[in-house]
């Protein structure tokens, strides 16, 4: 199962009116991309506008004075979006390259492990009364709102399903930091490595810098449009 990551406004993502990397590439060769549905619901952004609206109005009454800013962004189907595909080795790489960043004394596997969620590093960050610096990344977060927040929290998704929710501001700080920590290279660097998709048994580090510079990239995109950004697979 592929991992893309999308930005842009989510009645768009839910009405399917974007093209993930696979999809691009089948209707460039005339091929029908054959994407699942997103949502038993309308699949037209007029029926599924409202539902984002009252969702959101429902998330910030919930979060009340835990915010400062309000819940507010482009939800219209002709806000722009962009997407890119880390993949699950890439974005997987990444969060334990963040865990082992915060946890120096433990040592990286050399690749990614098939069960990479059960991390030990990764558990650290995860413990409860731990207070991770790059908790916008390790802590299982599906979705970024645009708002600036320190804290991520589990609510339910337009569709009802919990998930784990962010900052994109947090999030491209706390990638600059874990870039600043451990690579120290500038924007010219990541923009090479973001072309630069790793061959097949690639480390560990090769996977997550690969990453590190897509996830940069699409959370500028995410920061400077004022929109949410969220996994999709």
């Amino acid at each position: 199962m592929g991992l893309d990551v999308y930005v842009g406004s989510l009645t768009r993502y839910y009405a399917g009116d974007w093209e993930n990397v696979a999809d691009k590439a089948a209707r460039e060769r005339g091929e029908p991309a054959g994407r699942r549905p997103f949502s038993d619901g309308p699949r037209d952004a007029v029926g599924i506008r409202p539902r984002i609206l009252e969702w959101r109005r429902a998330l910030a009454s919930s979060l009340g004075d835990r915010i400062s800013d309000p819940l507010e962004w482009d939800e219209s189907e002709m806000a722009p979006y962009f997407t890119a595909r880390p993949g699950w080795d890439g974005f997987g790489s990444l969060v334990l390259w963040a865990a082992y960043a915060e946890h120096p004394s433990l040592r990286a596997p050399p690749a990614l492990p098939e069960a990479w969620d059960d991390d030990p590093a990764l558990l650290r960050c995860n413990a409860e009364g731990f207070r991770s610096r790059f908790s916008h990344l390790v802590r299982n977060v599906e979705l970024w709102l645009p708002n600036t927040f320190r804290f991520t929290f589990e609510g339910d998704d337009v569709d009802g399903r919990r998930i784990v929710v962010g900052s994109v501001r947090m999030l491209l700080a706390q990638l600059a930091d874990l870039n600043a920590a451990t690579w120290g290279v500038d924007d010219d660097a990541l923009a090479q490595w973001s072309r630069q998709a790793p061959a097949p048994g690639a480390s560990l580090e090769v996977r997550a810098r690969y990453a590190c510079a897509v996830m940069t990239a699409l959370v500028r995109q995410a920061v400077d449009r004022d929109l949410p950004m969220k996994l999709d697979y």
